[in-house]
């Protein structure tokens, strides 16, 4: 039934008389609206003018519409409900308060910590001059792009064979440059939202841009293998999340100023350029244009022999082991990749380990030492092993005879005898 003129009769105190006065008002829906929602003037001699937070806060700035900051990038985000909270237009106004504009919840978004620090790199670590040299370089030309007058490739592609250090040292090289990187790996590139991993790209880019504007810190976008996520491999199909990867990571080399998350365009909003690495085993797998010139340089990286020392005696320098012995080491097993000589010295700890879990209360207590324990009780201390030769050398010829093992028994020809037919 629609609503028409109300009679409402209301009872106000007296303005000039002792006596009260009651009077019959028209009143009609339109304007006992305007009479409920209609808030006091800033002229009131009883109301006090709002304060401001400072004469710079990006908070209360308003743009040419007379919009603040966070209605903007409120209006402009994809998500109605949790991470924008009450969007104006979607919830009814009455329910949306004017603190801190009508999208105050979108802060939220931006007070995470997305970027990695390496504080758990303790330690003096050997950095190969060739690949400092490298990335240092990649970074500092794109960090000069707009007053250099050549093409500058926004991606490194740092690629080699297994086990070589690549993430390790891009990551040492990070911590002595003081670069704050944002850190991808190949297990983003995949959803089951169509989409979602190229906007996931685009999201991470802009906060490393943010980095660099908010922070005043180097920042860099890194994937970690990257052929994983995006390689093709004999008859394996591309999805149409691969497909739109290629895509986001080619238009970030072509417009690394210009990069949208969904929202609307807008002239001014115009981003940092953020250095781009990606490592990877074999990049013949990738798209072919994603990897041409101009968009990604590539860099093979495959230590030397002296890289392989320098290395490998800075890791055993701890022990006690001289380079002369970390020479022997390496000429004892040729041709393996780092990770090969990392694990040799994992592999002496076993003995000392199983020997610590005995004097711990076996096995069947070690839930109950290792998790289940009162706050007041130290877990027993273990106390690492000697390292020697002899040892190391133990280590290492059980690791090739397991290395051999999976070469020559190949179980699945077992499992699968017609496979060859």
């Amino acid at each position: 039934m629609a609503l028409t003129n109300i009679s409402l009769r209301f009872k106000f105190p007296p303005l000039q008389s002792s006596s009260s006065s009651t009077f019959n008002t028209l009143i009609t829906p339109r304007k006992l609206s305007s009479l409920v929602c209609s808030k006091p003037s800033s002229n009131d001699g009883g109301a006090k003018p709002r304060k401001k937070l400072s004469e710079q806060s990006s908070w209360e700035v308003k743009d040419s519409e007379g919009k603040d900051y966070l209605y903007r990038l409120g209006a402009e985000a994809d998500n109605v409900n949790i991470a924008v909270g009450a969007r104006s237009g979607m919830i009814d106004d009455v329910f949306i308060g004017d603190f801190l504009g009508k999208d105050s919840d979108i802060v939220f978004d931006y007070r995470q910590k997305a970027t990695r620090s390496f504080e758990h790199l303790q330690g003096d670590y050997y950095i190969a001059p060739s690949f400092l040299d490298k990335v240092a370089v990649h970074i500092v030309k794109n960090y000069l792009a707009p007053s250099l007058n050549i093409k500058i490739p926004l991606i490194l592609g740092i690629w080699g064979g297994k086990g070589q250090g690549k993430t390790f040292q891009t990551e040492l090289i990070f911590k002595t440059m003081g670069v704050e990187p944002v850190i991808m790996s190949a297990g983003e590139l995949e959803s089951d939202r169509a989409g979602e991993p190229g906007r996931l790209i685009r999201d991470r880019y802009r906060t490393a841009s943010q980095v660099i504007q908010n922070q005043g810190k180097m920042s860099v976008l890194m994937i970690n293998d990257i052929d994983a996520g995006l390689g093709r491999f004999g008859e394996t199909q591309m999805t149409v999340n691969n497909q739109i990867v290629a895509g986001t990571l080619m238009n970030l080399a072509d417009n690394p100023t210009r990069v949208s998350v969904g929202q609307n365009w807008r002239e001014a909003d115009v981003v940092n350029r953020v250095p781009l690495i990606v490592t990877g085993n074999d990049f013949s797998t990738l798209y072919a244009p994603l990897i041409r010139e101009g968009r990604m340089e590539k860099f093979y990286w495959q230590p030397t022999r002296e890289d392989i020392v320098n290395i490998v005696g800075r890791m055993y320098e701890k022990d006690g082991i001289s380079r002369k012995d970390v020479i022997s080491i390496v000429d004892t097993f040729p041709n393996q990749a780092l990770d090969f000589y990392g694990a040799l010295r994992s592999r002496t700890y076993d003995r000392s380990i199983l020997k610590w879990v005995e004097e711990a209360g076996g096995m069947e207590t070690l839930g109950k030492t290792l998790l289940r324990r009162k706050k007041t009780e130290a877990v027993p201390q273990f106390i690492p092993p000697e390292q020697t030769m002899e040892a190391l050398l133990e280590s290492g010829y059980s690791l090739i005879k397991e290395q051999k093992l999976i070469m020559e028994t190949k179980l699945s020809r077992e499992y699968m005898k017609n496979m060859d037919d």
